[in-house]
């Protein structure tokens, strides 16, 4: 019931535009998104940086309807890009194939992803490649794999995600091809014919990609923000001898900010997830509908960060 009051309400421009003019509501919003301009998100970047914290930003919108939307989206990538580049931010890009076109044309999205990556590639930077629900991960691990990668080996690379059936598989073969991976848990709603439905799985299978990244991959992004996860990665590099240089955790954008400032100090690479764009009430809405769960998540860790700070406080 809950996930289908989410979805309705994520659906509704009258709410929105309610939300979009609510004092409170925008201040929650900011929490998690970094605002609705690219300005906005740079101002975000710098102050990640100013905390030794590298990022990716991520333009919000998925599925576009249209050829005209879908090369509106480039060009909002090539901006960002060069404004990265111009203010010598640390920071890449995280995009969704649906952004450029993908449900509209494969030979456009994957023309338009190219001038996307061969603009990563003059600044000598990096293009993720976001995983959305299980209905497209075939088709962009085929697009990323002979399309896109074969020509941008050191600017692009994947999201994989713990919860589904496949993905040890999909680990092994991305070390095989030596690509970057990003591991996540994965936060669409899914069938439990392609992805375990009990988190204990989900958090088992995790780990095992976790431990092979690890051990064989290529500068692989450690996404959670469970610390028993986060302990066991610092455990298994340590006792194998994994230099904290040859991965990063990630996190996502006003998350345990409290654990990603602790990781810094203690020497660990920390790159976060910024969204930011006019369609923050949707994302946000769309987030909590695929997993009603994340609602006590993000409560539980806002209060958590809350408490550390307040322990920390100098008296």
């Amino acid at each position: 019931m809950l996930r289908s009051a989410l979805l309705y309400l994520s659906s509704q421009p009258r709410v929105f535009q309610f939300v979009r003019n609510n004092s409170l509501a925008k201040r929650f919003a900011s929490r998690f998104v970094a605002g609705e301009t690219l300005d906005e998100a740079l101002n975000a970047v710098r102050a990640l940086n100013g905390r030794g914290i590298r990022a990716s930003l991520d333009l919000l919108g998925e599925s576009v309807t249209n050829e005209r939307e879908a090369r509106g989206t480039r060009d909002s990538y090539l901006e960002i890009l060069d404004r990265i580049h111009a203010q010598r931010l640390e920071a890449n890009v995280s995009v969704k194939l649906t952004a450029m076109g993908l449900d509209i044309s494969e030979e456009l999205c994957v023309g338009l992803m190219q001038e996307v990556l061969a603009r990563a590639q003059q600044y000598a930077t990096f293009v993720r490649v976001d995983m959305e629900s299980s209905e497209y991960t075939d088709r962009t691990l085929h697009l990323f794999e002979h399309r896109l990668y074969p020509l941008f080996r050191n600017h692009v690379g994947i999201v994989l995600q713990s919860y589904l059936y496949r993905t040890f598989t999909d680990v092994e073969y991305a070390i095989q091809l030596g690509c970057r991976v990003r591991l996540c848990k994965g936060a669409y709603k899914e069938p439990a014919s392609v992805a375990y439905p009990d988190k204990k799985d989900v958090d088992a299978n995790y780990v095992k990609c976790m431990h092979a990244l690890l051990r064989h991959g290529n500068f692989p992004g450690i996404a959670t923000h469970d610390p028993a996860i986060i302990n066991e990665a610092k455990r298994f590099a340590r006792e194998n001898d994994i230099a904290s240089n040859r991965f990063e955790f990630q996190m996502l954008y006003g998350v345990r900010r409290d654990l990603q400032e602790r990781l810094v100090r203690e020497g660990y690479g920390m790159r976060v997830y910024v969204p930011f764009g006019t369609q923050w009430y949707p994302y946000l809405m769309r987030r909590l509908a695929e997993r009603p769960a994340n609602v006590a998540f993000i409560t539980g860790n806002v209060l958590r960060e809350m408490v550390s700070h307040g322990n920390h406080r100098p008296a």
